[in-house]
Order: structure tokens, then C-alpha cells, then sequence
């Protein structure tokens, strides 16, 4: 057989490996970047859509929107300021889960919430 022929097709062939090698590091780079960019990247679902404000069950933990043109119907309160949950299972919203307001507005613990 011919030695440099041989030669010449194991170099090509040397070459194409690492052209393969570069290309897979290449891909496998550029889904890290990707998957770690999105790693980062946290969904927060928001309590009401844009125009409503929530407001709570008074006696419960239950909850509903309301029209930023509205106000609560018999039954519901707005939150009190400053601890109006903005995103589901935030801090105001987990808060809310074990309180609720009384029939005066008073800030009161559940007894049965778990």
C-alpha cells in the first residue's frame, strides 16, 4: 500500500475528528449558556390581572379581584396597606393564608388554616 496515501487519510481524518470534537463543544456550550440563562429566569403568576385589585373573605382565607373601579362587595376587604399580596405565594400571600380580617378590620390568626 501507498505509505503517504495512508498517511494523508489518517491526517483527514485526524482533522475531521476535531472539527467534531470543536462543533460538539460548540453545541453543548451554547445549551448551557441557554439552560443557564434560563435557570435564572423565574415565572411569578400575579393574584390579579391588570385594572383589579385582590381583596380577602373577611372571616376566611378565601380571596377574590375585584375592578380597580369597584369597591369589595359585602363580604370581602381590601388588604391593609402595605400587605397586599402582589404574586401567588409571596410573602403577603403565604401571610394570608393563616390570617384574615375580622368584621371591625382587626388583623386575626385562622385557628384551623394548616
Amino acid at each position: 500500500m501507498d505509505t503517504p496515501r495512508i498517511d494523508r487519510i489518517a491526517s483527514a481524518l485526524r482533522c475531521e475528528r476535531v472539527r467534531i470534537v470543536a462543533a460538539a463543544t460548540l453545541v453543548s456550550a451554547a445549551a448551557a449558556g441557554v439552560l443557564t440563562g434560563c435557570a435564572g429566569f423565574e415565572y411569578r403568576e400575579d393574584i390579579c390581572s391588570r385594572g383589579e385589585y385582590p381583596a380577602l373573605t373577611v372571616g376566611g382565607t378565601g380571596g377574590a379581584c375585584f375592578s380597580d373601579k369597584e369597591e369589595p362587595p359585602a363580604g370581602y376587604a381590601r388588604y391593609p396597606a402595605g400587605k397586599v399580596p402582589k404574586q401567588v405565594d409571596d410573602k403577603w400571600d403565604v401571610y394570608w393564608n393563616t390570617h384574615t380580617l375580622d368584621k371591625e378590620g382587626k388583623i386575626i390568626s385562622v385557628p384551623d388554616a394548616s
